[in-house]
């Protein structure tokens, strides 16, 4: 596994990292012995970069992110967020980034980690109502506090990661980019390319779809978020498996899998892009980390390009809640 840079402040992290959400909640039932496992040997394959939130759980996947490497801090590039608060009903959430509650939030992440620092600390979404310059202010008040030692935003807008770094560097952005998510090439990558911010991609498999294990909406267990979200529903349904058909037919002329073709993908649209699929089976985790070993010529390129043009998903990423909070 070979190493990428995130922004130009130091932080090196493994060319594919580890979205650990999934073993907490959004994707069915899990077990922590299962998951734990499955970390350590991301570590074994050279897989460091790990991705967690407090409110994957909420609260319980840096618990268990925490275990899994208790004695293995040293090895791990650890990224975590704040920003997002949860309530009882599992469909109600508000976005926080008041400088009081940066503070709070990090040292109760700390805590449930059982760390001292925090490698990367993203705010989670951006808050509409508190200038991001307070927000960054306060994130650069851990930097100095040895809390945090690289700061990250997810999902914000173009101007606003210019306000953010004008504050204090950003070494990277967490957004959504996979083959059927690429509205942020349009303003976004210029931008964290011109200030030399890295790009941390979440759901590069499009929550799995892209895998080709996904066929029948009957599939998702009754608490899977997916069965929530426009692009797995109704016709949208429909519409998406025949572009996974497509990802299956360039995937058998290079002799891997669907899922190992979206990830190389990623990876092939420069060094500043590290893809953090998440997985809790060793099976899928060994799988995706071939992806790295996989390359493909302009002509190839080309051709998926052509097949999978910006806007060629049918349905949104988010449900019309959750679309508000992203890209502010």
């Amino acid at each position: 596994m070979n190493n990428r840079t995130l922004g130009n402040q130091g932080l090196i992290v493994s060319e594919l990292g580890l979205g650990c959400m999934g073993m907490s909640e959004f994707y069915g039932p899990s077990e922590d012995s299962q998951n734990i496992t499955t970390i350590h040997r991301a570590l074994e394959i050279g897989i460091n970069f790990l991705d967690t939130s407090d409110m994957y759980g909420p609260f319980k996947n840096e618990i268990l992110v925490g275990k899994a490497i208790r004695e293995r801090r040293k090895e791990i590039v650890l990224a975590t967020k704040f920003g997002i608060q949860r309530t009882s009903d599992p469909m109600v959430r508000s976005i926080n980034g008041r400088p009081e509650y940066v503070h709070s939030a990090c040292d109760a992440s700390l805590k449930r980690l059982g760390v001292d620092y925090i490698d990367l600390y993203y705010q989670h979404r951006v808050d509409p109502n508190v200038p991001i310059e307070e927000t960054v202010g306060a994130m650069s008040e851990l930097v100095k506090e040895g809390k945090v030692l690289y700061l990250g935003l997810s999902e914000a807008s173009a101007n606003t990661i210019k306000r953010a770094f004008a504050v204090h560097p950003i070494s990277a952005l967490q957004s959504e980019y996979s083959l059927w998510t690429r509205d942020l090439e349009d303003e976004i990558l210029k931008v964290t390319r011109e200030l030399n911010i890295g790009l941390v991609a979440y759901s590069p498999l499009g929550r799995g779809f892209l895998t080709g294990q996904i066929k029948r909406f009957e599939d998702f267990v009754e608490n899977d978020f997916r069965r929530y979200s426009p692009r797995f529903m109704g016709e949208n349904f429909s519409k998406n498996l025949e572009l996974v058909k497509k990802v299956e037919e360039i995937a058998a002329g290079k002799k891997c899998t669907p899922g190992q073709i979206a990830l190389a993908w990623v990876l092939s649209r420069g060094k500043d892009i590290v893809p953090i699929p998440g997985t809790k089976k060793i099976k899928y985790l060994e799988e995706n980390a071939k992806s790295t070993e996989i390359t493909f010529t302009p002509d190839e390129l080309k051709m998926i390009d052509e097949i999978f043009p910006k806007g060629i998903a049918s349905g949104s990423r988010y449900p019309e809640a959750a679309m508000k909070m992203v890209n502010l």
